[in-house]
């Protein structure tokens, strides 16, 4: 009996570890981890942005041929109740000259770009007709003086008048007449159309500087005060960070009604020319040929310049033979035509 328990207790023995021999040993080793993708983000390049083609007013790139495109010159109101005007920072070249009285008139001369609205449109005098036919543009008025009215018609001149063409413009009622007319680009086209006139034109060119140049010569000039009028005075205050002159109304920013930015310009050509009046009106004949004085205000310098009318277009010169002309700054410019009397000793103030 003995015997037998201890064979039992053998063979259970041999069965537990037979049985331990068997099993897998457990694998305690941790699972393999799989990393995350890396994404790599290609390095910023910053690379200048190419054009093949220059704007002629401009000297700004483009990626259309504008060479031959037809410029649209408006005069636009500046009187105060006609303030803030819409669409003036759009213009690529700016000419401001005394109507009559103590008022301006801001001719702004279109090409580059395109405003979805333009305006106050007011009246046109015959110096005005003078600066635009020298950019073969299209003058967009709203009648004008008895002179002005009669130059168009016995010039043929490609003009578009408000009074027989009023389906080309339309009135705001947050203003009152004669401040509230307005126009838009695409009806100026659709005019053009109806009417059959030329889209295509010779558009002067202007020697401009290349692109990131630095105006290294000149006086300082970060202030800039005009006075057109006794009643009328204006100034332009430069921003280094824009790199553009600032202009002021009456001591305030004047703005532009579209955008509400400060109108602002690369280039400030500031000019004497002869003023005479003309009637009880008050109206003016202006001297847009010259030759005269002038001042350029460029990057916070200015310096001395002559002027005249060449090609078509009023230009600045850097000597006194008016042989070499004054480069611009890429981007738009601004040009005050100041009575010579007093002069500009008087009606011209920078620091």
């Amino acid at each position: 009996m003995k015997r037998t328990v201890k064979s039992s207790l053998m063979v259970l023995a041999f069965m537990l570890l037979t049985t331990a021999c068997g099993q897998k040993p457990v694998d305690t080793q941790p699972s393999p981890q799989i990393p995350d993708p890396i994404v790599q983000t290609p390095p910023e390049t910053n690379q200048p942005i190419e054009y093949a083609y220059k704007a002629p007013m401009t000297g700004l790139g483009s990626h259309e041929n504008l060479g031959s495109k037809r410029p649209i010159m408006v005069m636009i109101n500046n009187a105060p109740p006609a303030r803030p005007q819409t669409g003036v920072n759009k213009a690529d070249m700016i000419y401001e000259v005394l109507s009559e009285g103590e008022m301006t008139r801001f001719l702004a001369i279109f090409q580059s770009q395109k405003p979805e609205v333009i305006g106050p449109v007011r009246s046109i005098r015959p110096y005005f007709i003078q600066i635009g036919t020298g950019f073969d543009a299209v003058l967009v008025h709203a009648g004008g003086s008895p002179d002005a009215l009669e130059t168009l018609a016995r010039k043929d001149l490609s003009h578009l008048d408000e009074i027989p063409n009023g389906q080309y413009f339309w009135r705001e009622k947050f203003r009152k007449m004669p401040h509230n007319l307005y126009t838009k680009p695409e009806l100026l086209e659709k005019a053009m159309q109806d009417k059959g006139m030329r889209q295509s034109a010779e558009v002067p060119h202007f020697t401009f500087l290349p692109e990131g140049a630095e105006i290294k010569e000149g006086e300082p000039a970060t202030q800039v005060d005009l006075t057109f009028h006794s009643l009328n005075k204006a100034a332009f205050t430069y921003d280094a960070e824009q790199k553009k002159y600032m202009r002021f109304t009456a001591g305030k920013p004047h703005l532009d009604l579209s955008d509400k930015k400060q109108l602002s310009t690369t280039n400030l050509l500031v000019i004497s020319a002869k003023h005479r009046v003309l009637d009880k009106e008050g109206r003016l004949s202006v001297d847009v040929i010259g030759p005269g004085d002038g001042y350029l205000f460029q990057q916070g310098k200015t310096r001395k310049v002559k002027w005249k009318r060449s090609n078509g277009v009023i230009r600045a010169y850097e000597d006194a033979a008016l042989t070499q002309e004054a480069p611009l700054l890429p981007g738009n410019t601004w040009v005050a035509i100041l009575p010579n009397s007093p002069g500009l000793s008087k009606s011209l103030k920078f620091q």
